[in-house]
């Protein structure tokens, strides 16, 4: 066998495994797209999911007030907590901790958002009440997180949930925990995204 030949034979798999190299970053790329569109779509199928079991403390929405009158022989404890998520740079926090409200009586709580960066920030809350049984009894009116909120750069904003107990709600239920976790709105995300890919 010549040298020519040798340098021939080494060089001829080289092809091959350069197409079978790129069909696989190709099938990684599509691998992690795949990933990366599921994240975004995994807020909204979380919600409509636990909307349609009634799972994870999420409520639904209403607008309809209370009826039957208020139960003034009871009280129940609503108590308020926050979570800021990764990639958003806000403080948010209830105003009230703990509220006492008969259940059928309408209340408002409010909760304060900042944004502390230097450039435009939407935010998306999620809100779930704990215990788990007493989430189909939390109704909300009217709430900050039926929308995204847009908040300038370091501008703050009271947002107000405006809810009721339901007289149904039992007996032996009486404190229930509403919790809201703000993430990054998906709208934010995408043009941030491609804001990032135009540089």
């Amino acid at each position: 066998m010549t040298k020519g030949e040798a340098v021939a034979r080494s060089k001829a798999p080289a092809r091959p495994r350069r197409t079978a190299n790129r069909r696989l970053a190709f099938g990684l790329l599509l691998v992690a797209l795949g990933f990366f569109g599921f994240g975004f779509a995994l807020v909204p199928l979380y919600n409509t999911f636990c909307h349609v079991t009634g799972l994870n403390g999420k409520t639904e929405e209403t607008s309809v007030r209370p009826v039957g009158g208020v139960d003034l022989s009871r009280i129940v404890t609503v108590e308020f907590t926050s979570t800021v998520m990764p990639g958003l740079p806000w403080r948010f926090q209830p105003t009230v901790r703990r509220l006492q409200v008969h259940p059928g009586e309408p209340a408002t709580a409010t909760y304060l958002a900042t944004n502390l960066s230097d450039a435009r920030r939407n935010g998306q809350a999620i809100m779930s009440v704990s215990p788990e049984q007493a989430a189909i009894h939390f109704k909300k009116i009217e709430c900050f997180c039926f929308h995204a909120q847009a908040l300038a750069p370091h501008q703050s904003r009271v947002m107000p949930v405006v809810f009721f107990v339901s007289r149904d709600l039992p007996k032996e239920i009486t404190t229930i925990t509403v919790s809201y976790s703000a993430f990054p709105a998906v709208e934010e995300v995408a043009s941030r995204g491609e804001n990032q890919s135009e540089r």
